[in-house]
């Protein structure tokens, strides 16, 4: 990239029927050196429409509580047909039942609305480079939830080396980290976790951490 060249700015979408929040939301996303908020919407049909056209955002910063269409099945939609978007929760829900439905569909993230609006953009940097967002609330309902659910000791066929990289993973580190660490190349690093991805029925890489998780894939 030459010095004159700018790097693109991350592009978030905005789903959140509140106008007043999802606003407020837009305009801290707006401000933030390197972001901007292309998009703004109150219902995830009216997202799809756009998509349809042919636009991609790097990121949505999603509610669950919508009219029409929920959260949880719009999440499953877009990463259905477009795997690469990654996809924040942001949420009054902190219930159990909602915030497993939500990462299994697909989520990399979920930030509640209580956060602090800061927290925000900082998710979104955090996301594009691989890791899995949280409230630590919310992290640790996801740790107490996975820890009551029995292994089913399945066998997924992942390799050595990618048992070591979602060992990783599970320890909250990013594909940078986990090449430093293992002394990989990022693309080594990022074939493996796609490796993975396909091996266990997944599409981000807080989904296969849950997965992980739940099934007991790293134990002994």
């Amino acid at each position: 990239m030459s010095k004159t060249e700018k790097k693109a700015p991350i592009d978030v979408w905005v789903i959140e029927d509140n106008e007043t929040l999802r606003r407020t939301v837009a305009r801290v996303l707006g401000r933030e050196k390197g972001m901007e908020c292309s998009n703004q919407f109150d219902r995830c049909e009216d997202a799809f429409k756009v998509l349809v056209d042919g636009a991609r955002p790097q990121v949505i910063l999603l509610d669950l509580g919508l009219p029409g269409m929920s959260g949880i099945e719009g999440i499953e939609r877009i990463k259905a047909s477009l795997p690469d978007i990654e996809i924040l929760v942001f949420s009054v829900f902190d219930d159990n039942d909602r915030v497993f439905r939500a990462i299994c569909a697909g989520a990399s993230g979920y930030l509640l609305k209580t956060s602090n609006m800061t927290e925000i953009p900082e998710a979104i940097r955090e996301v594009m480079a691989g890791g899995a967002p949280m409230n630590a609330r919310i992290a640790r309902r996801v740790l107490e939830m996975f820890s009551k659910v029995a292994p089913s000791n399945k066998d997924y066929g992942l390799t050595v080396r990618e048992t070591e990289v979602l060992d990783q993973m599970v320890e909250g580190l990013t594909k940078k980290e986990i090449a430093d660490r293992l002394d990989l190349s990022f693309h080594t690093v990022d074939k493996h976790i796609r490796g993975i991805y396909s091996k266990l029925h997944v599409n981000t890489m807080t989904g296969a951490v849950a997965k992980a998780l739940k099934e007991g894939l790293l134990n002994g």
